[in-house]
């Protein structure tokens, strides 16, 4: 085996050096007996994506230098790509040669993209509704131990504090916008401005930590590399969906390979240019295995403050009362269950959180009754589309319960918190 050194990793990413521990040869020799594969990617497939924890998205961000940070301006800048979002870029009077590139390749459709798998895939998230927003929001929790996740979200001070539901309210848009019928594959669609905007969004906020004195490139690698938007693809297809599967929720092994197909489109449009991207339901496990076998849960106080905002976040506002603040009870206690299903207990007893008893009994009661209506789903013609279009409804009156009157708008190009 190639020294850690050797290889373009950072160095608290210590994959190459743990799993030659006890524990991940035993947990490797356990699934070669049970799988006859591997638990790990291969080393080539390993190598690329440690590489990427250095690897950014050159295009945006000569767009964000020469633009937003550039003589044009920040204010002028998001004019312009707003124009540009609706109109189409020759409508952009002397648009610049970054953005012009940024579009050109924007609006280009690979040759692999197989429009029917990445429409079924934004159908799937469609039939999940809201669950998507739970089980996605819980899951990630348990990466936020990791300084280089945590540390470029507590700088921007998106999901810490009081900002927290507002920002994974933002992210709620972004699913609902990108998984809409058409969304990724109709030029000119609101699904298709949001994911450029969200595009713009990373860079700027990887330009602005990069620079900042609490990053250690050396040791986290990029803030938001290639690697770690990845494994944020990850986090929107196999994960969620094997997830469901405790709760009730099924989906076939076909719908998670469209799933798969449909998050590498949609990464596509964010930017993700990943050297190696794991296309089949093994490979993202392997993925993963080597990510939590490499995790150095060094966030500290910073990851601390995002994991305790996100349940708290939801818990009622003041001055509501009625309907309005039922309605927020239940989501902060649902919440709080689905942090404890969700995260393990090892991490999850660190942490200051809502006690999940009894509330978590709720997802344990409802489970035969949302098996039987999944059951009726898949066998009965036609209820498939009429449960998607009662969750695509409820996901909405959700969202707007929750934002309370307030827009989505994927800005980050203001200063850093501290």
């Amino acid at each position: 085996m190639a020294a850690a050194a050797e290889l373009e990793c950072p160095t608290s990413f210590k994959y190459w050096a743990k799993r030659d521990e006890p524990g991940a040869r035993r947990f490797r020799s356990i699934v070669k007996r049970l799988t006859g594969t591997d638990a790990f990617p291969t080393d080539t497939q390993a190598r690329a994506f440690t590489a990427d924890l250095f690897a950014g998205d050159p295009v945006a961000e000569r767009y964000i230098d020469e633009v937003f940070d550039g003589p044009i301006g920040s204010k002028r800048g998001r004019e312009m790509l707003d124009e540009a979002l609706v109109h189409g870029i020759d409508a952009v009077e002397d648009a610049p040669e970054a953005m012009k590139a940024l579009f050109a390749e924007f609006e280009d459709v690979p040759d692999w993209v197989k429009p029917e798998l990445v429409e079924q895939g934004a159908a799937i998230w469609r039939r999940w509704g809201t669950m998507l927003f739970a089980i996605a929001g819980t899951t990630t929790l348990g990466m936020y131990t990791e300084a280089a996740v945590a540390t470029p979200l507590s700088l921007a001070g998106g999901y810490a504090g009081d900002n927290a539901l507002r920002r994974f309210l933002e992210t709620g848009r972004f699913w609902i916008d990108v998984s809409e019928q058409g969304a990724l594959l109709e030029p000119g669609s609101k699904g298709r401005a949001t994911a450029m905007r969200v595009r713009v969004m990373h860079v700027s906020v990887r330009r602005r930590v990069e620079g900042h004195p609490e990053w250690d490139t050396e040791k986290w690698g990029l803030p938001i590399s290639q690697s770690y938007m990845l494994l944020t693809l990850i986090g929107g297809s196999v994960a969620p969906a094997l997830a469901l599967w405790t709760l009730g929720y099924q989906t076939s092994k076909k719908e998670i390979y469209a799933l798969i197909h449909f998050q590498r489109y949609m990464g596509y449009l964010l930017g993700v240019r990943a050297r190696w991207y794991p296309e089949t339901i093994p490979d993202v496990l392997r993925t993963l295995a080597m990510v939590l076998v490499s995790r150095a849960f060094d966030a500290g106080e910073h990851g601390a403050e995002l994991i305790e905002s996100f349940p708290a976040g939801f818990a009622p506002r003041d001055g509501h009362r009625g309907l309005r603040r039922l309605r927020e009870m239940y989501n902060y206690r649902i919440y709080s269950a689905y942090t404890t299903l969700f995260m393990p207990p090892s991490i999850r007893k660190q942490y200051n959180l809502p006690r999940a008893f009894p509330w978590i009994l709720i997802p344990i009661v409802r489970f035969p009754f949302i098996t039987a209506l999944e059951l009726v789903r898949r066998t009965v013609p036609g209820m498939n589309k009429i449960v998607e279009k009662i969750n695509m409804r409820h996901r909405e009156n959700w969202y707007r319960a929750q934002m309370d009157g307030r827009e989505a708008k994927f800005d980050a190009t203001g200063a850093l918190r501290r």
